[in-house]
């Protein structure tokens, strides 16, 4: 009875003191199986190729396999949802993209909020957009197609790769900052306006670089400018649209990786980590450039922010434009 008094007595001691006596978490031993990582689009899509290509680094740095699951279906809600009811363990991850902060506003009915059910991890790449036009159109810089388009108010017609989508919705988002009105029409997918705006049969559009760079050093298209908020690696050579003549545009198609809400911050900074060290691999940084995507890195807190700033400024143009998918 004397030595478990002399015990409790030196715990006490300890306690007093503030002595931190080690206790073991779950978190600590993460990742002790395979990390699962849901995509919403098909094998071959970008933000598919990007994670697979991250995740082989990052399961060296982590120790365990990245497991890419392709769930696409309802512009990425699909596996939205799914990561967002899954458990708060960092095993189940969404690779996420533009199309999530823009359903937040364009979907009615969705059961979960992009915004609070997910936990930004890091939004590693984005793929540079182009504002292009047909050769024949007396445009030669952005401030002479807003000439133009203000000259022919819903005269002149911009193609994007379907109603909702980002280059649709960039589209708008143009009509909104330089104050004119290009008429929208939708296509299946950037193939087939690519296609037309060659041929003539559409003047304006907004489209992924990789899908038109060699179009405009052949000629058969003229490229004004990039959308992001800086010049793209893929073409330094063209202004952002703000750079052109229309400051306070600008729109990125960014993928980033998010985990259920909830999650661990340990679990979350342990996933950060990783992919910052699979970005600055030197292998990573040479295979992103040659496909034309521009490597972004935006940790959890700056990723959450953007996240909100993105969330609201797209709610803002599916409002004015009164689109919305139930």
């Amino acid at each position: 009875m004397r030595g478990h008094t002399r015990w409790a007595a030196a715990i006490v001691f300890i306690l007093a003191a503030g002595v931190a006596i080690p206790v073991a978490r779950a978190d600590d031993a993460y990742p002790a199986k395979p990390v699962h990582v849901l995509v919403g689009f098909p094998a071959g899509s970008v933000a598919d190729i990007v994670i697979r290509l991250l995740g082989q680094k990052a399961s060296a740095e982590l120790g365990q396999p990245f497991v890419v699951e392709n769930r696409p279906g309802a512009s990425s809600n699909i596996a939205a949802e799914l990561v967002a009811r899954a458990p708060k363990d960092g095993y189940t991850l969404l690779m996420a993209t533009i199309a999530n902060t823009i359903n937040a506003s364009l979907y009615h009915n969705l059961s979960f909020s992009f915004g609070s059910d997910l936990a930004p991890v890091m939004m590693v790449a984005s793929v540079p957009t182009v504002l292009a036009v047909n050769p024949q159109l007396p445009a030669h810089n952005v401030a002479e197609l807003i000439g133009l388009a203000k000259e022919k108010p819903g005269q002149l017609f911009f193609a994007s790769s379907g109603n909702g989508t980002f280059t649709h919705l960039l589209g708008e988002l143009f009509n909104m900052t330089a104050d004119v009105k290009l008429a929208h029409v939708p296509y299946k997918g950037s193939p087939e306006v690519l296609a037309d705006l060659i041929a003539g049969r559409v003047m304006v559009t907004f489209i992924p670089a990789s899908a038109v760079l060699q179009h405009g050093k052949e000629g058969s298209v003229r490229l004004l400018a990039t959308t992001g908020p800086r010049r793209t690696a893929a073409a330094p050579g063209l202004p952002t649209v703000a750079e052109a003549g229309l400051p306070g545009f600008e729109g990125s198609l960014w993928m980033g990786v998010l985990a259920p809400a909830g999650t661990p911050r340990a679990v979350v900074d342990r996933l950060a980590k990783a992919l910052a060290s699979a970005l600055a691999a030197p292998d990573v940084k040479a295979t992103l450039a040659g496909q034309g995507i521009d490597q972004v890195g935006l940790g959890p807190a700056e990723f959450a922010a953007y996240i909100r700033q993105d969330t609201d400024k797209w709610g803002k143009v599916v409002k004015a434009i009164g689109l919305k998918i139930e």
